[in-house]
C-alpha cells in the first residue's frame, strides 16, 4: 500500500467542523442530529430500567457513550446505502429512523416489535430503511455486509454498505475472509470498527496486536482512524470514504475510537476490568452528546431552553415506548412457525413436498 494511503494524523476538532459536509448542515439539521443522539441515550437508559425491572429477558447491550458513531455515519446515508451491525444495535436503529415503539416492544418480546418479538435486543431489522440487523454472532454480520456491497455493485447502483463491528470482532476469521473478498472484488463496503476499548471485559492491549484499522494494508485497502466521540469528525471522515466507495466501488476500513459506559451487556459487571475513574474521565472530557451540545451552543444553534425541551421530549418518548411495549400482546404459539419458511407462509404457492416442521 502506498504511503499516501496511510491514515493521517487526527485533525483538530475545528478542522472537522469546517469540513464541507458539515458546513452544508442547516441549523435545523444540526438540531436534529443532536436530538437523535439524545433520543438514543434516553431510550437506552429507559431500556436499562426495564431490564432491571425484569421486563426484558436475555441480553441487553447498551450503546450509551457511542452515540456519535451511529448518528454521524447514518446521517450520511443515501437511498442506495445500507447498514448492518452487531448486537449493540439500538443506536443504529434509531439513527436510520426506526421508531422507539417497535424497538422497545422487541426488547419486551412482544408481537408489535420490529422482529415480531422473536429477535429481542440483538436482532433489530428494518429492511424498508436498508437496515439489516442486529446480529448476535461476533463478526458474523461482516460477510453479510460484503454481500450487501456485492448486490449494490451487481445492480450497478451508486451506493455503499456500512458494516459495523466491535474491536473484538476484528480477530474473527470471517472478518478477514470478508476483507479479502471486498478487496479482491473491489466492493463498495466501509468496514466500521467501533473500538470502545474492550472485547467484552478484555482490553484491546491484551487481546489485539497492532493498530486495528491498519490491518487493511494486508488486503491493499485504504484505512483511517477517527475520534468517535466527535460527531463532526465522524461525518467528515465517513463522507470521504463513502463518496469514494460510491464513485469507485472501493472498500475501506475505518476505526472509530469510542467508549461504552456500561458493561458488555448489562448482565455483565462493568467495574471489574476498568476503574470508575476511567469511565468518569471519559464522561467528563469526551461524552459525545455533551461535546456536540457545547459545540452547538458555541455556534448559537442551541439554547439552554432548547436543550431542555429536546431532553424532556426524548425522555417522554422513551417512557411512552415502554408503555406501548407493556400494553402490546405477546406472540402466539402459532407464531413460532411463521416467518421461518416462505412456503409455509404462502401455502398456495408451495412447490416442495414433505414436512417443513417437526414437533
Amino acid at each position: 500500500m502506498s504511503k499516501s494511503s496511510h491514515a493521517k494524523p487526527i485533525a483538530k476538532a475545528a478542522d472537522f467542523a469546517s469540513a464541507a459536509i458539515n458546513q452544508k448542515l442547516a441549523k435545523e439539521q444540526k438540531i436534529e442530529l443532536f436530538r437523535t443522539m439524545m433520543r438514543i441515550r434516553r431510550f437506552e437508559e429507559r431500556s436499562l430500567r426495564a431490564y432491571q425491572a425484569k421486563k426484558i429477558g436475555g441480553f441487553l447491550h447498551l450503546y450509551i457513550g457511542q452515540e456519535a458513531v451511529a448518528v454521524g455515519c447514518c446521517s450520511l446515508m443515501g437511498k442506495n446505502d445500507h447498514v448492518i451491525t452487531a448486537y449493540r444495535d439500538h443506536g443504529h436503529a434509531i439513527s436510520v429512523g426506526m421508531g422507539m415503539n417497535e424497538q422497545m416492544a422487541e426488547l419486551y418480546g412482544k408481537a408489535t416489535g420490529c422482529s415480531k418479538g422473536k429477535g429481542g435486543s440483538m436482532h433489530f431489522f428494518a429492511p424498508d430503511r436498508n437496515y439489516w440487523g442486529g446480529h448476535g454472532i461476533v463478526g458474523g454480520q461482516i460477510p453479510l455486509g460484503v454481500g450487501l456491497a456485492y448486490g449494490i455493485k451487481y445492480k450497478g447502483l451508486k451506493g455503499a454498505s456500512m458494516a459495523f463491528m466491535g474491536d473484538g470482532a476484528v480477530n474473527q476469521g470471517a472478518v478477514h475472509e470478508a476483507y479479502n473478498l471486498a478487496a479482491l472484488w473491489q466492493l463498495p463496503v466501509i468496514f466500521v470498527i467501533e473500538n470502545n476499548g474492550y472485547s467484552m471485559g478484555t482490553s484491546q492491549s491484551r487481546s489485539s496486536a497492532g493498530e486495528l484499522a491498519k490491518r487493511a494494508e494486508g488486503y491493499n485497502m485504504a484505512w483511517d482512524t477517527c475520534d468517535g466521540h466527535d460527531l463532526y469528525a465522524v461525518r467528515a471522515t465517513m463522507d470521504k470514504y463513502l463518496t469514494r466507495a460510491r464513485e469507485t466501488s472501493a472498500p475501506a476500513v475505518i476505526e472509530m475510537r469510542t467508549y461504552r459506559y456500561r458493561g458488555h451487556s448489562v448482565a455483565d459487571p462493568d467495574n471489574t476490568y476498568r476503574t470508575k475513574d476511567e469511565v468518569e474521565e471519559y464522561r467528563r472530557t469526551k461524552d459525545p452528546i455533551q461535546n456536540f451540545q457545547d459545540q452547538l451552543v458555541t455556534e448559537k444553534v442551541l439554547t439552554e431552553a432548547k436543550i431542555k425541551e429536546i431532553d424532556q421530549a426524548a425522555r417522554d418518548e422513551a417512557e411512552a415506548a415502554a408503555a406501548f411495549a407493556e400494553a402490546s400482546p405477546w406472540p402466539t404459539i402459532d407464531d413460532i412457525q411463521r416467518d421461518v419458511y416462505w412456503e409455509a407462509d404462502h401455502p398456495a404457492q408451495r412447490a416442495s413436498q414433505g414436512r417443513l416442521f417437526f414437533d
